[in-house]
């Protein structure tokens, strides 16, 4: 019963959410105001026949993360999200667990900068939401269960991104990191994902080993990156990390100096990128 009712709630709360409300085109005909199940699936990274069968009712147990996956995606309230979970026979992440939802407020902040590329990431560093600019000046972003999802993984063991820094920049950048998941696990004990992620980390990069080792720490300062981009050439944009109180929640922000040839580069991207999103 209680997989049934999962289904019927996931459907009635993607109805509702407009596709334009979640930074989606809104063209083509609809036989329903809301999102398709398409469309779910690309928000929160979940195949489409998973989603169908959630729906249905022939899926059982879904993991806390696609529940949580889905929260975000349907723009949940906190009581909506608990419910969901309730329905899914989960109890709600613990406390001393990274918080990875997405409050209604930072998901509002994220929908509305159209035009600006923007992330969200947990408290390790973990990508959890982005916009399309975002994905136009970056690339598509690594699959949730991928581990270039986590950003000190991607820099240390992974993919990287594009940016260019200097060795001093490079340094003071994964001295912030190091420190950033240092904090993370003395706030959030009870994570295994993280100890698990920090063990690795130490385990298979000689790098971050030796700065973990060190007991290096620093606070994080608003930086420039400069990215090269196959399609408008190089960017140098700023950086900057907001911190949301109480739920510990990344958001960053690209942005360019008004009247600039960097600023002209990115609004450049941010249309192409739309059109390539959109066809």
């Amino acid at each position: 019963m209680a997989t049934t009712e999962f289904g019927k709630a996931v459907r009635r709360w993607r109805d509702r959410v407009a596709p334009e409300a979640a930074g989606l085109p809104a063209g083509g005909q609809r036989r329903a105001p809301g999102l398709r199940r398409e469309e779910l699936s690309q928000l929160a990274g979940i195949s489409v026949d998973y989603v169908t069968r959630l729906e249905q009712g022939r899926a059982s147990n879904p993991s806390a993360q696609v529940v949580e996956a889905l929260a975000r995606a349907l723009r949940l309230s906190s009581v909506e999200r608990a419910h969901l979970f309730r329905l899914a026979g989960l109890a709600l992440p613990d406390p001393e667990t990274v918080p990875t939802y997405i409050t209604s407020s930072v998901q509002r902040v994220l929908d509305r900068l159209t035009g600006t590329p923007v992330a969200v990431y947990d408290a390790s560093w973990t990508l959890l939401q982005f916009n399309q600019p975002y994905a136009a000046l970056m690339g598509d972003p690594p699959g949730p269960h991928d581990k270039n999802r986590n950003g000190v993984w991607r820099h240390f063991l992974g993919t990287g991104i594009p940016a260019r820094r200097t060795p001093e920049a490079t340094r003071a950048h994964e001295i912030s990191l190091v420190s950033d998941l240092r904090s993370a696990a003395a706030q959030y004990p009870a994570d295994r994902r993280l100890r698990t992620l920090i063990a690795e980390l130490r385990a298979n990069s000689p790098r971050f080993a030796a700065l973990w080792d060190s007991g290096a720490v620093s606070r994080r300062e608003p930086a420039q990156k400069t990215i090269h981009h196959p399609r408008v050439g190089q960017l140098t944009m700023d950086c900057d990390v907001l911190t949301v109180a109480g739920s510990d929640l990344r958001i960053m922000i690209y942005t360019a100096e008004p009247g600039t040839p960097d600023a002209d580069r990115l609004a450049l991207l941010t249309v192409l990128g739309t059109q390539t999103l959109s066809g």
